[in-house]
C-alpha cells in the first residue's frame, strides 16, 4: 500500500471521485506542540476508489482535493467532522460542502451519545478496526504498513456505514433533522478563530464587566501570540493564570511577578510588556465599551427540582424517540428553559420542539406527569393542570 505523493496521480484521483455520488474523507493530523494543526495524511474513498494522499511529500500541489472538497453536488462524508473540517476550512477559507457526518447521524438515529468510529464500523460494517496505530507519528515518514491499513480503514468501512444510516433516515424521515445540524457544522462562523473572540471560549461565568474586559484584552493578546509563534495557547499562558491576571489586572511588573508559575524575568520580558499593556488597554476603555458575558454563559437563576424534571423528562422522550440526549439538548439549555428563558430557546423550534420541547411546556404547566410504568420511566399528559 503506497500514499499518493504526485500532483498528477492526486489529480486524476480526484477526477473520478467528482463523479461519484459521494466520498468518505478522513485526515492525520498532530498538533500538539503547534497552534495550526499539521496536516499528515487525508484519506480518501468513493464508491469504488480508496486511496491515501500524502500532503507532506514534496511538491505535492493539493488544490484538486481542495477543489474536490468544495464540489457541491459530491456528498463529503466524515466522522466526528469537525476537526477535519476546520483543517480545510483554514487551508481554503471555505467549508466543505454539502457534507454528512456519520457521528451526528448514528445520534439521530438512536445510536447514542457521541458515537466512535470503531463501534460503528463494529455495527453497521461488521468491521473490527486496529487500534494499535491510532497515536502513531503521523509526521514520521516512511509510514508502516500498520499506520497505512489503519488509516485506510477509516474511510473504506465508512463507505457502509453512510450507506445503512443515509436509507435509516429516509426510513424513520429524520433527513432534515440531520440537515439542521450540518447547517451549523459547516457554517464558517463555526471556525472563527479571531483573536477578539477567543475569550468568549473561555469557561468563566464571572459576571463582572472590569473583570471580562481584562479577560478579553487577555484572551485576544494570548490568540494573536500563539497564532504568530505556531504555539498552543496554553504554552504562551495557562488558562488558569488568564483567569487570575485577569482578577487582579496587575499593573506592575511587580504585581505581574505574583502570578503562580510566573517571575519577574517573564514580567520584564516581551512577554509581560504584553500582558501589562493589554491590561492598560483594557481599562483605559470607557465602561460603556466593556462586554457582558453572553447570554449562552450567563448563569441562570433556575430552579433545582424543574431542571431535574426536564432533564428526566429529556431521557424519557429521547429512550422513546430513539435519539441521543445530547443531540436535542444540553444542560444550559435545560436551566434556562427551566428559568422561563423561552424566547430563543432551541428547544421550542424545529425538531427538537417535536421531540422535547412540547411535552417540556406541557411538564412546566402542570399538563404532564413523569411516572413509572412496567419497569419504564413515562411521560403521561394530565386532564388539567394549575
Amino acid at each position: 500500500m503506497t500514499p499518493i505523493t504526485d500532483s498528477k496521480t492526486l489529480a486524476d484521483l480526484c477526477e473520478r471521485l467528482a463523479r461519484a455520488d459521494f466520498v468518505t474523507v478522513d485526515t492525520e493530523f498532530v498538533r500538539d506542540t503547534t497552534y495550526w494543526p499539521r496536516l499528515c495524511l487525508v484519506q480518501l474513498a468513493g464508491p469504488d476508489d480508496a486511496a491515501i494522499v500524502d500532503p507532506l511529500a514534496e511538491g505535492i500541489d493539493l488544490a484538486p482535493l481542495l477543489r474536490l472538497l468544495n464540489d457541491e453536488p459530491v456528498v463529503k462524508v466524515f466522522h466526528a467532522a469537525r476537526q477535519d473540517l476546520e483543517i480545510f476550512f483554514h487551508m481554503t477559507g471555505k467549508v466543505p460542502s454539502p457534507v454528512f457526518d456519520t457521528q451526528v447521524a448514528a445520534m439521530v438515529c438512536g445510536f447514542g451519545d457521541q458515537v466512535s468510529y470503531e463501534k460503528l464500523a463494529n455495527s453497521l460494517a461488521g468491521a473490527r478496526i486496529d487500534k494499535g496505530a491510532r497515536y502513531a507519528d503521523w509526521q514520521r515518514r516512511p509510514l508502516t504498513d500498520r499506520q497505512l491499513e489503519y488509516a485506510l480503514s477509516d474511510v473504506t468501512h465508512l463507505r457502509k456505514a453512510y450507506r445503512k444510516l443515509e436509507r435509516k433516515l429516509e426510513r424513520n424521515g429524520r433527513a432534515d433533522w440531520l440537515n439542521e445540524e450540518m447547517a451549523v457544522l459547516t457554517d464558517p462562523e463555526t471556525y472563527d478563530l479571531a483573536p477578539e473572540r477567543a475569550w468568549l471560549r473561555l469557561k468563566t461565568r464571572s459576571r463582572d464587566r472590569r473583570y471580562l474586559t481584562v479577560l478579553r484584552a487577555l484572551a485576544t493578546w494570548r490568540e494573536e501570540e500563539a497564532q504568530r509563534r505556531d504555539l498552543p495557547r496554553n504554552r504562551v499562558l495557562r488558562d488558569e493564570q488568564l483567569f487570575d491576571i485577569a482578577q487582579r489586572a496587575p499593573q506592575s511588573v511587580k504585581e505581574l511577578a505574583h502570578t503562580r508559575g510566573l517571575n519577574e524575568d517573564f514580567a520584564r520580558g516581551r512577554m509581560g510588556k504584553g500582558i501589562l499593556g493589554a491590561i492598560e488597554g483594557a481599562l483605559a476603555l470607557p465602561q460603556d465599551q466593556w462586554p457582558s458575558l453572553p447570554k449562552d454563559e450567563a448563569q441562570v437563576d433556575a430552579p433545582g427540582p424543574i431542571t431535574d424534571l426536564l432533564k428526566m423528562l429529556l431521557k424519557v422522550k429521547c429512550d422513546t424517540e430513539g435519539v441521543a440526549p445530547k443531540l436535542v439538548a444540553n444542560s444550559q439549555e435545560i436551566e434556562r428553559l427551566a428559568a422561563g428563558e423561552n424566547e430563543e430557546s432551541p428547544l421550542l423550534h424545529g425538531w427538537r420542539y417535536d421531540v422535547f420541547g412540547r411535552d417540556a411546556e406541557a411538564l412546566m404547566a402542570g399538563r404532564l406527569a413523569i411516572a413509572a410504568r412496567n419497569g419504564k420511566a413515562v411521560a403521561l399528559p394530565l386532564d388539567g393542570g394549575d
